[in-house]
């Protein structure tokens, strides 16, 4: 039997341990473990019913995506979810942390479903490009309806145990996880329950055959929300296939869309952006248990559009930040600016007022560097001229307890030549966010030559804290984003240049699928900062390089 799943009895309840960490993915030896502990449960003569429980922090949260390009072992998820529905005793699954893909999926395979009030179950595959594989686009419109099946496989996004429950995906809320478990399964013995299998549901598609239109006008509202993403609409298909064809055939064609979704160039995209982010946390010469510093405040130094939005990024994770500039007037302007976005954020309904209120209790305004006496890190976010940053560097590392890391929120300057303008080379680093620092996920962490491992790891822990994806960078010249912007609005420059419209342009690659083309985005950001590098290169463009003048000619008029 695999190590990775055991099976015991409690009094008249088998339980079917599955322990694969670190979150006990559906790998083949946990697969092969289940269906031997399914055999072995019902032939003990004393367990009445068997519960499915894992160990550590999670239920199965999903596949091993690893076994994706690999040819399949068997049993397969399918194996595996036919012997539980097949099980001649009821069969439980007990749902803490996270129930996801094939998680979910091996759940609703279960006659009944019980969970933690703080667990939280769905089906994620649309951003990995892919849809449901193992009949969660089947069963679960069966069990949720189908209006709720589409919103969940569409959006990929969890949904809490409460939720779940509503929509009777979940049959108990249950408050301590093996003994909550099995007091439920006490209790389905008692009633005398029977093995309900979800595949035999058919009451809750009956509304969406009387509503034929259901599915056109969902797909028109994915079209609009998820924008060039094929998977959301191979769900669609794959839930319309529930409701029109006897189950066994809806669970055939389920198969082929995911076939032929699995094998897309946008599956293999989304894919390696998955491996990509959790890859970038791994730097090879900083060790797990690193030291790091702790921190507790923060400061920024530039109140403007930027430097607004890192200080947002330090309150909401509950840091208390004090937000420095020349004037009161600035510093007037900037706070505008913070409060009308977190206003905006309150009108639709994804923050309360009370919770607005404690984050711009966080933000202290001040006007000098007085005020950074005693913050653990401070990040500049000053005009991007390198005279002036190695100024402002000077006066951080005077005014800055020793121990404090100074960061630089450049994207292109050369963060050695910034370090060298202090005596505490070591605990400087850049922390270039990504215009508006407030929205976008991506942090650069640029590692200077003489950059501590302590203040790097520390860095790399901040960025977790404040919700961002830290990828650590070396010096050059745009470190790594701002080299491919460059490439991106120059042929966007040239297209102008050659007679395109600006909004032409954009729509382009909005109908591709990004959020905004890339003018808009310059216009975002502000077209001086992309101008402020360019004047710097212009002694060093080759002469005969192909150059256009749109957007210098834009500023010199100040039209940013």
């Amino acid at each position: 039997m695999s190590s990775m799943v055991t099976y015991a009895r409690r009094g008249t309840v088998g339980i079917i341990t599955v322990d694969n960490p670190p979150v006990n993915a559906l790998s083949i030896g946990v697969r092969k473990g289940i269906v031997e502990c399914l055999a072995e449960g019902a032939a003990d003569a004393e367990a009445k019913a068997l519960v499915l429980i894992c160990a550590g922090r999670t239920f199965i949260a999903g596949a091993d995506i690893t076994e994706f390009n690999k040819p399949l072992e068997d049993p397969d998820l399918h194996v595996v979810i036919a012997a539980l529905e097949d099980c001649p005793k009821p069969v439980i699954a007990a749902i803490h942390g996270t129930a996801l893909g094939g998680g979910l999926e091996t759940a609703l395979g279960c006659h009944y479903r019980c969970a933690a009030p703080s667990a939280q179950v769905g089906l994620p595959e649309v951003k990995l490009g892919i849809i449901p594989g193992a009949g969660g686009t089947q069963r679960l419109p069966r069990i949720a309806g189908v209006k709720a099946a589409l919103e969940i496989i569409t959006s990929g996004d969890p949904i809490p145990a409460a939720k779940a429950h509503a929509l009777g995906i979940v049959d108990e809320i249950i408050d301590e996880k093996l003994e909550g478990a099995a007091a439920f399964a006490e209790k389905v013995i008692a009633e005398g329950r029977p093995l309900r299998r979800i595949r035999d549901l058919s009451d809750k598609l009956e509304e969406a055959k009387r509503s034929p239109g259901m599915f056109d006008e969902f797909r028109k509202t994915v079209a609009q929300s998820k924008r060039g993403y094929e998977a959301p609409q191979h769900g669609i298909d794959a839930v319309e296939a529930a409701v029109n064809l006897p189950f066994d055939k809806g669970l055939e064609r389920e198969r082929e869309i995911f076939g032929e979704a699995l094998f897309s160039t946008q599956s293999f995209a989304q894919r390696h952006i998955f491996f990509a982010e959790r890859q970038v946390s791994k730097i090879p010469d900083i060790p797990k248990d690193q030291a790091t510093l702790p921190i507790r405040t923060a400061a920024v130094l530039g109140a403007g559009t930027m430097g607004g939005g890192i200080a947002m990024n330090f309150a909401n994770a509950g840091i208390p930040v004090v937000l420095i500039d020349s004037t009161q007037e600035l510093l007037g302007k900037g706070l505008g600016i913070i409060k009308k976005n977190y206003a905006g954020t309150v009108s639709k309904g994804k923050l309360t007022q009370e919770k607005m209120d404690q984050r711009m209790g966080l933000i202290k305004p001040a006007l000098g560097y007085d005020a950074l006496k005693d913050v653990d890190i401070v990040v500049e976010a000053v005009f991007e001229e390198m005279d002036l940053k190695k100024e402002v560097f000077k006066k951080l590392d005077a005014a800055c307890r020793p121990e404090a890391i100074l960061a630089t929120n450049t994207s292109t300057l050369d963060v050695n030549e910034i370090a060298a303008s202090t005596s505490r080379a070591e605990k400087v680093i850049g922390l270039h966010f990504f215009s508006p620092a407030n929205v976008m996920k991506l942090l650069e962490i640029v590692r200077a030559a003489k950059t501590s491992k302590e203040t790097l790891a520390t860095a790399l822990a901040l960025a977790k804290t404040i919700k961002k994806v830290g990828v650590v960078v070396g010096v050059c010249d745009g470190f790594v984003g701002n080299r491919m912007v460059h490439g991106y609005i120059r042929e966007a420059m040239f297209l102008l240049e050659e007679g395109a419209l600006p909004q032409q342009v954009d729509k382009a690659i909005y109908d591709f699928g990004f959020p905004m083309g890339p003018l808009q985005m310059s216009d975002l950001a502000g077209l001086d900062v992309g101008w402020r590098i360019r004047k710097r290169q212009a002694a060093t463009r080759p002469k005969d390089e192909r150059y256009c003048e749109i957007g210098d000619k834009l500023c010199e008029q100040g039209r940013y």
